[in-house]
C-alpha cells in the first residue's frame, strides 16, 4: 500500500522508521533483532537506506595505485524485499542521484516494481568522500527534482527508450525530503522551500524532513510550506541523542541546530548512559507535541539502534 494511503486511512498518528543496511558480511538476521521489538507498535512502513559506493586507491608493488570501488553497506533492494516478506510490512528505499546513470536508475525502479514495491524516496544524496562537492555522473540526475522527474514518467509509461510501444506504467508513492532548518546548501529559506515545491508540482506526493530537536522548526517549517501552496503531507523525523558526541557530531553530519536547553543538560550529564535517559525524555516531550498538533506520522530514525526508539514508541502506539 501506498504511503499516502496509509495516512488517509489511519484514525491516530502512525509509527514509522528508518533503518540502515547491515555492513557487508553481517546478517541480516542482525537487522531483524533490531527491527523484531519495533514491531510491537504495528509500523505502516519501513524506510531503508542506500549507501552509494566509494573509491579506495591501492598500491600495488613498485608504486602503482589501482581505484577500486567498495562499498560497505550494499543490499537495499534485497532487503526491502526481505521485510515486505518477513514483516508483510511495506519497505520504502531510497533512490539517489549520485553513482547512478537515468537508464541505472530506471533499470532499478523497474526491478522495484517487479518486487511489488509501491514506494520510493528520492534523494540527490551527499557526495562521496573524494569529492568536495556533489557530483552526478555524467548521465544521471543532478538534483532530486531530476529524479522525481524520472519516476513520475515512468508512473505515465514514459521510460527512456522511446521506441517502446504500450508500456507499462509503474505506480510508485514518490517521497522526498524537507529540512525545517533548510538544506545547507540553500542560500535561505525561501530558496529551499522554491525547489520542495518544485518537486511537488513534479510528482512528490509526501515530505519526510531531516531530524529536529526544536518542534517550533517543524511547525514553522509545515506553516511555511502551506503558505508556498505544498499541501501534501509532511512527516517529522525523529532521532533520539543517545551518546555525548552527539552535541558535536550530529550538527557537523546533519547541519542542524541542538536546542540550547538540550546543549545545557547534555553537557550536565556525567555519561553517555544519562545522556540515553536524556534522548528518551526529550523525543517523548518531542513526539506528545507533534501528535497533540496533528503530524500524521511520527518517523524515527534508528541508525541501527532500537532501544531508545521503543522506550518512546511505548507512551504513543
Amino acid at each position: 500500500m501506498k504511503v499516502t494511503d496509509h495516512i488517509k486511512k489511519a484514525k491516530k498518528p502512525l509509527f514509522s522508521l528508518e533503518i540502515i543496511p547491515p555492513k557487508k558480511g553481517d546478517s541480516i538476521k542482525n537487522l531483524f533483532d533490531q527491527i523484531d521489538p519495533l514491531m510491537e507498535f504495528k509500523p505502516p512502513f519501513i524506510d531503508v537506506t542506500y549507501h552509494r559506493e566509494e573509491y579506495v586507491y591501492k598500491e600495488h608493488p613498485g608504486g602503482l595505485l589501482e581505484k577500486k570501488s567498495i562499498k560497505k553497506r550494499p543490499g537495499t533492494v534485497g532487503i526491502c524485499a526481505a521485510i515486505q516478506n518477513h514483516y508483510k510490512v511495506d519497505a520504502v528505499p531510497h533512490i539517489i542521484c549520485g553513482g547512478f546513470s537515468k537508464e541505472e536508475t530506471e533499470n532499478a525502479l523497474i526491478d522495484l516494481n517487479f518486487l511489488g514495491i509501491e514506494n520510493v524516496l528520492a534523494l540527490r544524496g551527499d557526495s562521496i568522500k573524494s569529492e568536495p562537492n556533489f557530483t552526478p555522473e555524467p548521465d544521471g540526475n543532478a538534483y532530486a527534482s531530476d529524479l522525481v522527474a524520472q519516476i513520475a514518467d515512468m508512473n505515465r509509461g514514459t521510460y527512456m527508450d522511446d521506441e517502446l510501444q504500450n508500456a507499462i506504467p509503474t505506480d510508485f508513492c514518490i517521497g522526498v525530503a524537507g529540512y525545517p532548518e533548510k538544506h545547507f546548501e540553500a542560500p535561505n529559506m525561501n530558496f529551499d522551500l522554491k525547489w520542495l515545491k518544485k518537486k511537488v508540482d513534479l510528482g512528490a506526493e509526501y515530505i519526510v524532513t531531516q531530524m529536529f530537536f526544536d518542534n517550533n522548526k517543524y511547525f514553522e517549517f509545515v506553516d511555511s510550506c502551506r503558505k508556498m501552496g505544498i499541501t501534501i503531507p509532511i512527516i517529522p523525523g525523529i532521532k533520539p541523542v543517545a551518546i555525548k558526541k552527539h552535541l558535536t557530531i550530529l550538527p557537523k553530519i546533519f547541519k542542524i541546530d541542538l536546542p540550547e536547553e538540550l546543549e545545557q543538560q547534555m553537557e550536565k550529564c556525567a555519561n553517555d548512559e544519562a545522556v540515553r535517559e536524556l534522548g528518551i525524555e526529550w523525543g517523548i516531550h518531542q513526539c506528545r507535541e507533534l501528535i497533540a498538533k496533528g503530524a500524521p506520522v511520527i518517523h524515527f530514525y534508528s541508525m541501527g539502534k532500537s532501544n531508545a526508539i521503543h522506550r518512546i514508541a511505548k507512551e504513543f502506539f
